[in-house]
């Protein structure tokens, strides 16, 4: 029984229209967005005491993901110190992902601007027939005898 959710589905049609660096970098910091704003709203309900408004808890969210963390909240209890470092991790990953798209592009716009000297040009007949030539004189030489 493979049975996708919704999520699963749509992560899956959007890496499927991922296919360059930029695709890639957008997914990322779409899920990254949705990610941070949920891990904003969790933080609010998991630590409420801390986090007393939604925009404390958002706040909290965008500062830690972008790894900033000014402290001016902070968690204090377990779970709201888990979600806090699942935050963490996410705001490095993102990071990453990203600068790894842009040196990406950057090594295939250089790539494709210079010419490259160690790609084969194709055979042409003659090269071909010259080939085909030399291999039938070749077996000729070896099936003589010595």
């Amino acid at each position: 029984m493979n049975r996708e959710t919704d999520l699963e589905r749509w992560l899956d049609r959007a890496l499927a229209r991922a296919t360059t660096p930029r695709g890639g970098a957008t997914v990322i910091a779409v899920v990254t967005t949705i990610a941070t704003v949920a891990f904003g709203l969790l933080m609010r309900t998991i630590d409420h005491q801390n986090f007393t408004t939604l925009g404390q808890g958002l706040w909290w969210s965008v500062q830690t993901v972008t790894t900033v963390g000014y402290g001016d909240h902070v968690p204090t209890n377990t779970a709201g110190r888990l979600v806090a470092a699942l935050v963490m991790l996410l705001g490095l990953a993102f990071l990453a992902v990203i600068t790894a798209a842009i040196t990406s592009s950057f090594v295939a716009r250089a790539s494709e601007s210079r010419p490259r000297r160690d790609r084969p040009t194709p055979a042409t007949e003659h090269d071909v027939r010259a080939i085909n030539e030399r291999l039938d004189r070749i077996e000729s030489l070896l099936r003589q005898p010595s």
